[in-house]
């Protein structure tokens, strides 16, 4: 299921989301700098030898299709991608249940939480940083012209633009409000304009997940998968510790980060986008939930 949020009436507020809007502004420009015509007409995979331009306009192509089908794919869904939905929702709202304590327990680290790991969470997942690093992966793939490396990188960007566009979508229209802004867990206010109510989902908890989950995919070692995925959970362990979001917030966001890599990943690489079909998918993810049991789980 390709979950995507795309509220048809939402703005972006310039006091509260400039960066994640100047983020997603970028890289549609860089994308649009290719000329339509070029990249509609680069389909065919080329060679190892090709020219840096002709991977470029291929891989632009790809991730414009990739993209193009994520924000349709809702029009497709049948019976089985709403109660996946639903899932995801009913779940979320049961995490939500214990904000309010899991909130308290968080910030009461914030005096002691080591100040390197507060700064690295932060700043891994601001969007200026995530773009200098997203472009690095992929430029240094088709500089080099390692496919790996490239089809990583095209992975990122896809998975970020769709995911970073429109968690800003979802977190202006809900306009959740922030733990440290003293309101209640259930405090909402739409299209309020301010950071106190930007909190749902945790955009630094989308933007890290969707860099982890891509990169962790290209490798089968569960030790390294696990040792990327725990680096990714830094950002949204700063985010809880200074009270900027609930963990429902958090667990929601990492959710959605996830399925949006899945739904690209399964896009670029089972198509004739890039030729990855016979790549063995070593972990399935999926949102659950129970009686004893809630959470994104992965099946070996």
């Amino acid at each position: 299921m390709c979950l995507i949020f795309l509220p048809i009436l939402s703005f972006v507020s310039k006091k509260r989301a400039s960066s994640s809007a100047l983020f997603v502004l970028v890289l549609f420009t860089v994308f649009l700098s290719v000329p339509f015509g070029s990249i509609a007409q680069q389909r065919t995979k080329p060679a190892d030898s090709s020219s840096v331009w002709t991977l470029a306009k291929y891989d632009a192509g790809s991730s414009f299709r990739s993209i193009t089908h994520a924000v349709t794919r809702p029009i497709h869904w049948k019976g089985e991608d709403f109660a996946k939905l639903g899932g995801l929702i009913a779940g979320t709202a049961i995490i939500s249940l214990g904000d309010r304590q899991t909130s308290n327990f968080f910030t009461q680290y914030q005096d002691s939480y080591p100040q390197p790991l507060d700064d690295y969470g932060f700043y891994y997942a601001k969007p200026v940083n995530f773009l200098i690093a997203s472009a690095s992966i992929y430029g240094f793939g088709l500089l080099t012209k390692n496919e790996a490396v490239r089809k990583t990188g095209v992975l990122i960007i896809s998975s970020s633009v769709v995911a970073g566009y429109s968690q800003i979508l979802a977190r202006t229209a809900v306009g959740r409000a922030r733990p440290k802004s003293g309101f209640d867990k259930y405090a909402f206010e739409p299209f309020a304009g301010t950071q106190e109510y930007f909190s749902f989902p945790s955009g630094h908890t989308v933007l890290a997940v969707t860099m982890a989950h891509s990169i962790a995919k290209q490798f089968d070692n569960i030790w390294i998968k696990s040792g990327i995925y725990a680096i990714a959970t830094l950002p949204p362990l700063s985010r809880l510790i200074n009270g900027e979001h609930w963990l429902s917030d958090v667990a929601f966001g990492a959710a959605y980060g996830i399925i949006v890599v899945d739904c690209m990943d399964r896009f670029l690489f089972n198509t004739d986008a890039y030729s990855y079909k016979d790549r063995d998918k070593k972990i399935a993810w999926n949102f659950t939930f129970s009686s004893n049991q809630i959470g994104v789980v992965g099946t070996f």
